[in-house]
């Protein structure tokens, strides 16, 4: 298990949960309005509900309240992807459903993902390999889904990169609205990027009728 990289004077861990969790709901709020380098650590101190003393009680540096938010964007959906995929079977249907749910999963997150993107090279170097390693952990948790449903006739390597296919594509929905928004809704765009993984896959089909919750 990895150890906490973010230094705290606090010794009561329930109390550092709670308030790190209120630190990551008002940075992301000043994050989507203003962006992370036009907000203050004491506008971050001020929409958490305390001040600046208190914030750096818990934290040392603004980049670390960026790591935080990068830590609980990247955690909610490793748990939306570990849930769909461990609640199902293998199946082209259920894969195609891991996907559907993935990438409305993103729809709701596009002001995330467009932190996720422009801030990513404001993280210390300490801590950017967690956040890269977490990332890897997602992918592989779709590889294995595909994995389980494809023939034989893709190698390792191809499945991987259609892992990450799949991962980045969800990413691009937001990281790419200015242009996408303009020709798909968000029903359109799964259903055609869908269609073109399985392809990829080799496999001859429309998506079919999505697997049951």
């Amino acid at each position: 298990m990895t150890s906490d990289p973010i230094l705290s004077s606090i010794k009561d861990t329930s109390l550092v949960e709670k308030r790190r969790n209120q630190i990551i709901s008002g940075a992301l709020t000043l994050f989507k309005e203003k962006g992370f380098h036009r907000t203050t650590t004491r506008e971050i101190a001020k929409e958490s509900g305390f001040s600046i003393g208190t914030l750096y009680e818990y934290i040392r540096t603004k980049e670390d309240v960026l790591y935080l938010v990068y830590e609980a964007i990247n955690d909610h959906v490793y748990k939306h992807l570990e849930k769909v995929i461990d609640s199902k079977e293998s199946s082209i249907d259920n894969l195609v459903y891991i996907i559907e749910s993935y990438y409305r999963l993103m729809d709701e997150m596009q002001e995330e993902v467009i932190i996720l993107y422009q801030e990513v090279k404001s993280l210390q170097t300490n801590v950017k390999e967690i956040v890269l390693q977490k990332e890897r952990e997602m992918v592989l948790m779709l590889k294995r889904a595909i994995m389980t449903c494809v023939s034989d006739t893709l190698s390792e390597e191809e499945i991987e990169l259609i892992a990450n296919n799949i991962f980045v594509q969800g990413h691009m929905w937001g990281f790419r609205r200015w242009m996408l928004h303009r020709q798909f809704t968000i029903d359109k765009y799964i259903e055609m990027q869908t269609t073109l993984i399985l392809q990829s896959l080799c496999i001859d089909e429309s998506p079919g009728e999505k697997a049951p919750q």
